[in-house]
């Protein structure tokens, strides 16, 4: 399957999917949608850990991953993005960890099968998602204690092995280390894919995605793009990016200088422009791929998507924007 992505990456860009959360929210769930018999009498309130859907509701959460798949995507994302122990705490759930990832890659894999049965000259491919999580090893919570942290490498580390090992296992091509706002909590996810790939004697591509916070183009433990690139550039990446937080042109600058600095593959799945008064994303389908296709005309992309506020539509018309256009060449490609 490695050797399928590198062939397809060689071939064309690639067009990951788009929000899990804006598809969500469109069905009109309730408390009982997030139940099963197994936490019919949990006493912590589940609604809106939308990862759990993967276990209550894998119905909805496959005809998500189909309408992705249909509207073009090569490479669709778990439903796992909070699906860490530390995460999982809020809801007191950290017992259904290693299931949540299982069952949300086995969903995702079984719908990417699907399609690439339908088109077997165009795999389709399962990313990861491996989620930031709610807490910061870099920063302070409590600004009254600035020594303090709420969370540490050796915790992350542990949690981040639960979570890739349950992707894994569900049949994951891809782990997608994304929306990355402190590059420790990063790295104790890339030790963690270490330390997995050692014990299975197998390793698998890994994607990495950081997340510029504003516009002072830092990441929110105060990273430069740069800075971001050098501190994960030690790991065999097979990708890195941005994604989250920023629109699409707010984003191109930033993705402009990891592009030019990298051997590796690139990627950007950025939000539907910036956040309307009410926290909505209104950024058109047409809109948003007009500001993506600026990345093509650069070249500066080989896996392209969306995040927050992206739909099917969104996908399919960044996938015919991206279809006219060949990848990023990388450095040392280009140097032969």
């Amino acid at each position: 399957m490695h050797n399928q992505l590198e062939d397809s990456l060689a071939q064309r860009i690639l067009v990951l999917d788009g929000a899990m959360g804006t598809m969500i929210q469109q069905h009109d769930l309730t408390e009982e949608d997030f139940r099963n018999d197994q936490l019919k009498d949990h006493e912590s309130p589940l609604k809106g850990n939308n990862d759990l859907l993967s276990i209550t509701r894998p119905d909805i959460i496959l005809d998500i991953h189909r309408d992705y798949l249909e509207a073009g995507a090569d490479i669709i994302e778990t439903n796992t993005f909070s699906s860490t122990s530390i995460a999982q705490s809020d809801y007191d759930l950290e017992e259904l960890v290693y299931d949540l990832n299982y069952q949300s890659a086995k969903l995702a894999k079984q719908a990417a099968n699907e399609y690439t049965a339908k088109t077997p000259d165009k795999p389709r491919f399962v990313a990861g998602s491996v989620g930031p999580t709610n807490r910061t090893a870099s920063l302070s919570p409590d600004v009254n204690n600035p020594g303090y942290r709420a969370v540490n490498f050796d915790d992350l580390q542990d949690a981040y092995r639960e979570q890739i090992n349950g992707l894994l296992d569900g049949g994951c091509d891809i782990l997608l280390i994304e929306t990355i706002f402190d590059t420790l909590n990063a790295k104790a996810a890339l030790f963690a894919c270490e330390q997995v790939f050692d014990e299975r004697g197998q390793k698998w591509p890994i994607m990495v995605s950081g997340t510029i916070t504003d516009a002072s183009g830092r990441t929110l433990s105060g990273q430069t793009p740069e800075a971001f690139l050098i501190s994960v550039s030690h790991a065999p990446l097979l990708s890195v990016g941005f994604n989250c937080a920023l629109g699409a042109e707010q984003l191109e600058p930033y993705l402009e200088r990891v592009a030019k600095e990298t051997d590796f593959y690139t990627s950007a799945h950025p939000n539907a422009g910036l956040p309307n008064e009410f926290g909505e994303y209104d950024q058109s389908p047409d809109m948003m791929a007009g500001q993506i296709e600026e990345y093509l005309k650069s070249n500066l992309v080989n896996i392209i998507g969306g995040c927050c506020g992206t739909t099917p539509q969104h996908t399919k018309i960044i996938a015919e924007t991206a279809s006219k256009y060949e990848p990023r060449k990388r450095k040392e490609t280009v140097n032969g």
